[in-house]
């Protein structure tokens, strides 16, 4: 990976004694990088911002004080995609010739316009680790450019706070969110086709893991499946969003299968319409390479700082075991009852206009299985934060990963802020 350095200096300075700081200040860092995991480039720019964004990641270096004018002269070239979305505008300093107190001003006039930013200080080692860690979301910031996700049927009707800024994902995102009716899908299901493929030849391995009750629905919820992979590839979508609870009634049965495979595919796919979900799950999809469990809070204990967190369908690369049972609400469907591993996961949520996120660490204690409780429930130990859930929560559902993610998921965010 490249990562351009493009600087800005004050010709009050003494060029020479400050070209030969500044040398050993980027060798120090080459070390770092060198160190790391992945290799990453310095290139050092001149005071050109022509080509500003280019590499893998393009730093504005702030060499001394006095270049906050500067700075204001290129603010439209380094703050703006060449289509015009704003990006965030990451500032290194090495901690002379005043370049900090240049570089807080100039993060202060990001603030007062509205962009996103941040300043890279500290030690050769910190700001390596940075650096490295800004590469891979800016990765994850391409990949997600010009992605589409649909939104199958509108929110469900209890999903009263759960509604996306479109505006905000497309520019913060660059994310299309397609609206397809759910009558298109029903038309899908009612064709009566799924594909032959590996997901499916196993799930057909598996009969003799369904009870009688269940296995009754299996094709009908493959038929959903099959529907579901026709639309994705008609309208080219990298992810979904579905409002279950209408098949129940037009079809008689469930997408929690579906959905399980869909997102063990690697194909973010959420529950009820629920917009916000479906971001968040893109996000950590893109950015950490992993399925995430779309859940409900179920039940907290604010003394403990235990959370049980309960779904019908689960991502079926995220368990170590799992059987199946009819969907919680409706008794009727494919819904799966999983085991997830214990040790460490993270609480992950995005609010739909992009500005607000819930992060945060925690251990998965235990799985369970209550029959008053939708079908997969895993115990997690959240600590101190069970203030959030119930003082300024994102909406209802959360998103669980697997490890703890929050340095990744945090400096993503900060890119949209």
């Amino acid at each position: 990976m490249t990562i351009g350095l493009y600087t800005l200096t004050s010709p009050l300075h003494d060029q020479q004694a400050l070209d030969a700081a500044s040398a050993q200040f980027l060798a120090e860092i080459e070390r770092e990088l060198a160190a790391q995991d992945k290799i990453c480039t310095l290139i050092l720019k001149g005071p050109d911002f022509s080509d500003f964004g280019a590499e893998d990641l393009s730093v504005v270096y702030v060499r001394t004080g006095g270049t906050e004018g500067l700075f204001k002269e290129v603010f439209g070239q380094v703050s703006r995609t060449p289509d015009g979305r704003i990006r965030p505008v990451r500032l290194l300093t090495s901690g002379k010739s005043n370049s900090l107190a240049a570089s807080m001003e100039i993060l202060s006039f990001l603030r007062l316009n509205d962009c996103p930013g941040e300043i890279i200080h500290g030690s050769s080692r910190y700001i390596a680790r940075r650096l490295k860690l800004l590469c891979e979301v800016e990765a994850a910031r391409k990949r997600l450019d010009g992605t589409r996700l649909g939104v199958i049927g509108q929110p469900s009707d209890w999903l009263i706070a759960s509604r996306a800024d479109r505006a905000q994902v497309q520019e913060k995102l660059g994310i299309e969110l397609v609206d397809i009716p759910i009558e298109e899908l029903i038309e899908e299901i009612k064709k009566r086709s799924y594909p032959q493929n590996g997901p499916v030849e196993a799930l057909l391995q598996q009969a003799d893991r369904m009870p009688e009750k269940v296995r009754a629905y299996r094709e009908g919820a493959l038929h959903i499946y099959g529907g579901l992979k026709r639309i994705i590839e008609k309208y080219g979508l990298g992810g979904l969003t579905l409002r279950c609870f209408d098949l129940l009634g037009t079809v008689g049965n469930t997408g929690c299968l579906a959905l399980a495979m869909l997102n063990a595919e690697g194909i973010p796919s959420g529950c009820e319409g629920d917009i916000p979900a479906l971001l968040t799950m893109t996000v950590a999809q893109t950015l950490v390479g992993v399925s995430g469990f779309q859940a409900n809070p179920s039940r907290i204990d604010p003394e403990s700082g235990e959370v049980l967190f309960a779904h019908c369908t689960v991502p079926f690369d995220m368990l170590r075991s799992h059987t199946y049972d009819t969907h919680f609400e409706s008794g009727i469907g494919v819904a799966i009852h999983g085991e997830l591993p214990e040790g460490k996961v993270t609480v992950f949520k995005l609010s739909g206009d992009l500005s607000r996120a819930c992060i945060i660490d925690a251990e998965l204690l235990r799985n369970q299985y209550e029959g008053d409780l939708c079908r997969t429930q895993i115990v997690l130990q959240i600590g101190g934060a069970a203030d959030y859930f119930l003082k300024n929560p994102i909406g209802n559902h959360h998103v669980i990963l697997p490890g703890h993610r929050t340095p990744l998921l945090e400096a993503f965010f900060a890119g949209l802020a």
